[in-house]
């Protein structure tokens, strides 16, 4: 039985900006942690993990067992495995700014799968706002572009992230139409951690000392239990390829957390930039206003049955 959104769309605007805020500290906790790349990105899920089964718990339902015999969670769980081993190992090839720029290239490809395989056809407003979004991104990174190696392992890396985090944007989305936000995010989160724990073990595991544990811990609570844990709640009312030109506000934040916590000074282009993606993200839920009194729109029930199968035969965040 299909799970019935459990938050009015008002509140999901809400959750999907406020877990796009708390998103956007992953790189600050990243740049502070005393591990490995993947190391930080496992004890990232690891740390979240009792935090996520605590409000599985709480919102416990009947049907848990079965549900968890879904193979989205499955996907879902390999799809963020995937987009934070590539990201991590991609900014240590090319430049910051490069590897984010191609990793934001996220949105467009959950516009074209979730156009192609349920429906959701995007308007021309859509489009353009897409367009000026990924267009305000670029104002921002472009004064960086020049700081760093281009190697080209290293930005094939960063568009391999975009390719994952698209996939696990999509199945999170599908994930919650059928189950709770508790029981999605915990057991996907226990899925990419068990999957990373490998290759952390291959660098710099345990943090030096007590201020290196509570990075971890304000990583895994903000970035992945709060953040991650406020899009997924968000992706129940909201479609999929709205909601990934909405999480461009991570990387606005971002860049206003590297200024105020960092350092790193915005310039006067990039300040632009970022107006142009807050702008481009009300333009692109005004485009999809006329469709919103129909929620179930973005998977049409002949095609949901279909869909649903095809996920069964093949028994899946930042």
């Amino acid at each position: 039985m299909r799970h019935r959104p459990d938050i009015s769309e008002a509140g999901a605007l809400i959750a999907l900006f406020a877990g796009a805020l708390a998103l956007g500290t992953s790189g600050i906790f990243v740049r502070w942690s005393q591990t490995g790349p993947t190391a930080t990105a496992f004890w990232r899920g690891a740390l979240a993990l009792p935090v996520l089964a605590l409000w599985a718990y709480l919102e416990r339902r009947r049907s848990t067992h079965a549900s968890l015999r879904d193979p989205m969670f499955l996907w879902a769980g390999v799809f963020f495995a995937g987009d934070l081993a590539l990201w991590h190992t991609s900014l240590l090839l090319t430049s910051i700014a490069a590897s984010t720029l191609e990793a934001n290239c996220a949105p467009m490809l959950v516009t074209l799968v979730a156009w192609t395989l349920w429906g959701e056809r995007p308007r021309p407003g859509f489009l353009v706002a897409l367009g000026l979004a990924f267009a305000g991104v670029l104002l921002m990174l472009v004064p960086k572009l020049g700081a760093g190696s281009h190697a080209l392992l290293g930005d094939a890396l960063g568009l391999g992230t975009a390719c994952f985090y698209a996939g696990y944007i999509l199945a999170v989305a599908r994930l919650r139409t059928r189950h709770g936000t508790g029981i999605v995010m915990f057991v996907s989160t226990l899925v990419f951690t068990v999957l990373l724990l490998p290759l952390a073990l291959m660098q710099k595991f345990l943090p030096d000392d007590a201020h290196g544990w509570w990075v971890l811990i304000a990583c895994a609570l903000s970035a992945q239990a709060l953040g991650q844990g406020l899009i997924a709640l968000a992706l129940a009312r909201l479609p999929a390829s709205f909601s990934a030109v909405g999480l461009y506000v991570a990387v606005v934040a971002a860049a206003g957390y590297a200024w105020l916590l960092l350092g790193e000074r915005l310039s006067p282009v990039q300040i632009v930039g970022g107006v142009v993606v807050l702008v481009a993200i009300a333009l692109a839920r005004n485009a999809r206003r006329p469709a919103a009194a129909a929620p179930e729109a973005a998977v049409p029930e002949s095609q949901r049955a279909s869909i649903q199968s095809s996920s069964a035969r093949h028994s899946e965040s930042r």
